[in-house]
């Protein structure tokens, strides 16, 4: 019988939301659409016409790895976030809209800065860095990653987010002391692996199964990563520049604490939407350091 491509996308959707799928009706529009080679816009403006059965095997395969657990960004190669439709692998973690938080917290800063300088450090897919980049639009970003596959992943998403000469990907591990030739940032960005090692085996299958280990694992408490950077990395902001950090649920607190005693003044926590507490900052408050050159 023929199908019509509303008729596809409700189908579908029932059958997720049937197979616990949260986000099922934004799932089903995203795989009909990729299995169409449709825009939304091109999806709804063609609901009723019939579907060919290329497109609905094409989307039977979609359809039978995601309910096996691969996450849609994965089946699609791309994910959105902060309006920006982003490259992304299993190479990298999927975006998501919790950090669009760090991202809007950033940004409010930045824009009460001239010609300000920002360091994305973890930056896997840029996300963060290429989201304050597009909306402050003096800001140069350097994004610092150590895993050759996600800066491969990143340099593709400056590329497609049209910020070559502003964003810069870097490779550098977050764990040991930057080069002195990445100069002073009026701001870092940070969403590190936070999740306790001992966690791992707990989370949901989309996430342990095929997400970046690399970039979720933070340590036996979650906490290696913020330490690394508060420790190794304050001296690369000037005074009175501000360090974002993303943090897991619970977390919050002990970071404010560690930002305190590596010199951190100022320090606020935000939480999300949910009341969550998901983002804590703080100034440098101790004297500038010198880092003569620029990247």
């Amino acid at each position: 019988m023929a199908t019509t491509y509303n008729d596809l996308y409700l189908n579908l959707r029932q059958r997720l939301r049937q197979s616990g799928v949260e986000a099922a009706m934004l799932e089903a529009r995203e795989l009909v659409c990729y299995a169409a080679s449709k825009t939304r816009e091109e999806l709804a403006r063609d609901a009723r016409l019939y579907v060919p059965q290329s497109v609905e095997q094409r989307l039977d395969e979609l359809v039978r790895r995601r309910l096996a657990g691969e996450p849609v960004a994965y089946l699609t190669g791309e994910w959105e976030f902060y309006g920006l439709p982003l490259d992304v692998d299993q190479r990298v973690l999927i975006p998501r809209t919790d950090t669009e938080l760090l991202a809007q917290e950033a940004i409010a800063y930045l824009k009460t800065l001239k010609a300000p300088r920002l360091l994305d450090l973890c930056a896997g897919s840029g996300c963060v860095g290429l989201a304050v980049a597009t909306h402050v639009r003096d800001c140069h970003v350097v994004l610092a990653e150590l895993d050759e596959g996600a800066l491969r992943i990143c340099r593709q998403n400056v590329r497609r987010c049209g910020l070559t000469g502003r964003a810069t990907p870097y490779q550098a591990d977050v764990r040991q002391k930057p080069a002195m030739q990445l100069g002073e940032f009026a701001c870092i960005v940070c969403n590190p692996p936070y999740i306790p090692d001992g966690d791992i085996a707990g989370l949901d299958p989309s996430v342990r199964d095929y997400e970046p280990h690399l970039a979720l694992c933070g340590g036996a408490d979650g906490l290696d990563f913020y330490r690394a950077v508060c420790e190794k990395w304050r001296d690369c902001l000037c005074t009175g520049g501000r360090l974002y950090f993303e943090v897991g649920i619970g977390q919050a607190d002990e970071v404010l604490r560690l930002m305190r005693r590596s010199g951190f003044g100022d320090l606020e926590i935000v939480p999300d939407t949910a009341g969550i507490s998901r983002v804590v900052y703080g100034t440098r408050v101790e004297e500038k350091s010198a880092f003569p050159d620029r990247i």
